[in-house]
């Protein structure tokens, strides 16, 4: 009976452990094809996400925003933290958690307008 139920026990974990390698293959690749299409400002933005420690993916999610528009990410700034204000009986955590989406998208725009400006001074001096 132990016998069985250890034989049992190693194939679970050999399944679990090569799905958990499956896995981590596929993130790594997806996280790879992302980094090359978005090119050098790729790298700037990994960069940002690692120091604020937030992806612009979940910073969309919690600021409930779908594209990176300075306007719609101010407006739903000011609600959803004047919504988590703790005199309100709001979270600090999630007025927080607000906040630092604020900050990484707000990054990611600097980022986005610098590779811009970039770019058309290069055009400018390929045409000079």
């Amino acid at each position: 009976m132990a016998k069985y139920l250890a034989q049992i026990v190693v194939m679970g974990v050999q399944v679990v452990g090569r799905a958990f390698a499956r896995a981590l293959r596929q993130e790594y690749a997806a996280s790879q094809a992302a980094a090359q299409a978005r090119g050098r400002s790729g790298q700037e933005s990994a960069a940002a996400s690692s120091i604020t420690g937030m992806s612009v993916q979940e910073a969309l999610q919690i600021l409930n925003v779908s594209t990176l528009s300075p306007e719609e990410i101010q407006k739903s700034y000011e609600h959803l933290f004047k919504v988590n204000d703790k005199s309100v009986g709001g979270s600090y955590y999630l007025q927080s958690k607000v906040v630092r989406a604020k900050e990484r998208l707000d990054e990611e725009l600097t980022i986005q307008t610098q590779d811009t400006q970039q770019k058309q001074r290069s055009q400018q001096n390929t045409e000079t």
